[in-house]
């Protein structure tokens, strides 16, 4: 059986892209083709919010986001401690008309 050989990917990060972007809400939709992940900066009595960041994944790579980011977070609390979860109050959200891809 022949060996595969591994590819190296190099990844660029420009320094603006480096900053990133703060987010404290993520509302996520989904159509049988793509789920999409809005990253949102909502300030405490602002009556409005914009969407600051907007990622749209396949069915297949939200899953494995999903496995990634579920792994990262335990061998966070395996070093810090549990993350404790506040419950917060329900946020009436409007993002207008509502469409499926």
């Amino acid at each position: 059986m022949e060996k595969k050989e591994q590819k190296q990917i190099n990844i660029e990060l420009d320094e603006k892209t480096a900053e990133g972007v703060y987010s404290n809400l993520a509302i996520i939709n989904h159509s049988v083709s793509e789920f999409v992940i809005d990253f949102i900066s909502l300030m405490p009595g602002a009556p409005k919010a914009k969407v600051k960041s907007r990622i749209v994944l396949t069915p297949q790579h939200a899953k494995k986001f999903l496995k990634a980011l579920n792994d990262n977070v335990n061998r966070f609390e395996k070093a810090h401690g549990s993350i404790k979860d506040y419950d917060q109050p329900a946020i009436p959200l409007n993002f207008g008309p509502t469409g499926e891809a």
